[in-house]
C-alpha cells in the first residue's frame, strides 16, 4: 500500500493493521491438543499457536525434513490443490491439523457445517467432535518464517483457480454480495465465494459501532464495497458504509443552529451523553447542557435508549461534531 504523508486535523486514531488484528484473533486463541495442557490443568488454558512444537506420530524431525515440508506446501497452495488432512485439536477460534512436520490452523469461519451461534458451548463442542477426523482443505495463507498455515474447507469446495480467478477480478470501487462468516472485535468476515474479505469496524458505518454483532449475524446476506485487493497477500478490504453517501458532508445543508431534533441516547459518559439523530449521525449533550440544577451523574437524567428532543447548539461537518443541549433555550 503507498503511504501518502497527510497532516491530520484530529486525534483520531489509525485502525490497525488487518494483518496484525487477523493473526491475533486467528492465533491467540488458546490451543487443546494432545501436545497442549488440557484446560483444567493449565492455569488459564492459553497456548500460542505459533509456538507449538511439531509432533508427528511421535519421532523427531530435523529442520532440513521441516523445510522440506515447508517448500512442498508452498508447492500444494502454488498449485490450488486439495488436500486431506486429520484434525488433532482445537481451539476457541478453529481446528488445529496436522501434515507431516506441520500443523495448519482452520478458523471456525471456513468450515462448511459449523453452528452459527456465539454460545461459546455449542462451538466448543462442535470443534471437539472433529478430532479424530479428516476434513478436504486448500491452503488459503502460508508463511513458513512465521509458521503460520491457514487452511480453509469452504475454499475446498470452489472449482481449482476459482479463488484466483475473484481475486483477479476484484477490483477497488467494485460492489460485491457474499455472506458473514465470522463477526471479531475488529471487524466482520465475508465469503465472497471461497474467498474472504474484511470489514474492518471502522468501515462498517458512519455511526459508532460497539461490536460488528451489534449491526450483523453470522450466515447474513451482505453487498459490500471493495477497498483493496492484495492479490499477493489473498486479502480483500470491504466497506458497509461506503454503499452510503457520509451523512456529515451534508449535516449543515439539513439542519441549522438552533433547531430542535428528536435522537435516541446511544452512550451515557461522565462529561455527558451521545444521542443519535439519523444512521450515522451522533451528537454530543455536554453534561452543561443535560439539565438545570445539580445532579451526580449523567445518568441521573438519561439513559441509553431513551428518546429525546434536543436543541442544535453547534455543527462542525470537517470536525465532525454536533452539539445538542436539552435545557430549554432561554
Amino acid at each position: 500500500m503507498t503511504t501518502t504523508n497527510i497532516h491530520r486535523q484530529d486525534t483520531t486514531p489509525l485502525p490497525p493493521q488487518l494483518d496484525e488484528g487477523y493473526w491475533s484473533a486467528l492465533l491467540s486463541e488458546g490451543e487443546y491438543t494432545d501436545a497442549a495442557p488440557h484446560p483444567a490443568e493449565a492455569e488459564d488454558g492459553v497456548t500460542d499457536f505459533v509456538d507449538l512444537p511439531y509432533h508427528t506420530n511421535g519421532h523427531h524431525t530435523s529442520g532440513s525434513e521441516t523445510d522440506a515440508d515447508w517448500d512442498e506446501m508452498q508447492r500444494i497452495m502454488d498449485n490450488d490443490e486439495v488436500i486431506e488432512l486429520p484434525v488433532v485439536g482445537y481451539n476457541r477460534g478453529g481446528l488445529l491439523v496436522e501434515w507431516r512436520s506441520l500443523h495448519g490452523f482452520v478458523p471456525a469461519s471456513q468450515l462448511t457445517e459449523f453452528p452459527v451461534t456465539a454460545n461459546s458451548l455449542v462451538r466448543r463442542k462442535a470443534l471437539i467432535a472433529w478430532i479424530g477426523h479428516k476434513l478436504q482443505l486448500r491452503v488459503i495463507e502460508l508463511n513458513a518464517e512465521q509458521n503460520r498455515l491457514i487452511l480453509s474447507e469452504r475454499a475446498a469446495h470452489v472449482l481449482p483457480g476459482e479463488r484466483a480467478e475473484i481475486l483477479r477480478r476484484l477490483k477497488p470501487g467494485d460492489c460485491v454480495s457474499g455472506s458473514i462468516t465470522n463477526l471479531c472485535d475488529f471487524g466482520a468476515f465475508v465469503d465472497l465465494g471461497g474467498l474472504e474479505g474484511l470489514i474492518h469496524i471502522s468501515e462498517l458505518s458512519w455511526g459508532r459501532v460497539g461490536h460488528p454483532a451489534d449491526i450483523l449475524q453470522r450466515g447474513q446476506m451482505v453487498s459490500v464495497h471493495v477497498l483493496e485487493v492484495d492479490r499477493d497477500a489473498g486479502r480483500v478490504a470491504l466497506s458497509l458504509k461506503r454503499l452510503h453517501p457520509d451523512p456529515w458532508k451534508t449535516v449543515g445543508e439539513r439542519y441549522r443552529v438552533g433547531e430542535t431534533v428528536v435522537g435516541v441516547i446511544t452512550n451515557v459518559v461522565d462529561f455527558g451523553a451521545f444521542a443519535c439523530i439519523e444512521e450515522g449521525l451522533e451528537g454530543l449533550i455536554h453534561v452543561s447542557e443535560l439539565a438545570e440544577g445539580h445532579f451526580l451523574h449523567p445518568r441521573n437524567v438519561v439513559n441509553e435508549g431513551q428518546r429525546v428532543e434536543a436543541r442544535i447548539l453547534s455543527i462542525d461537518s470537517q470536525a465532525r461534531r454536533l452539539g445538542l443541549s436539552l435545557r430549554p433555550n432561554q
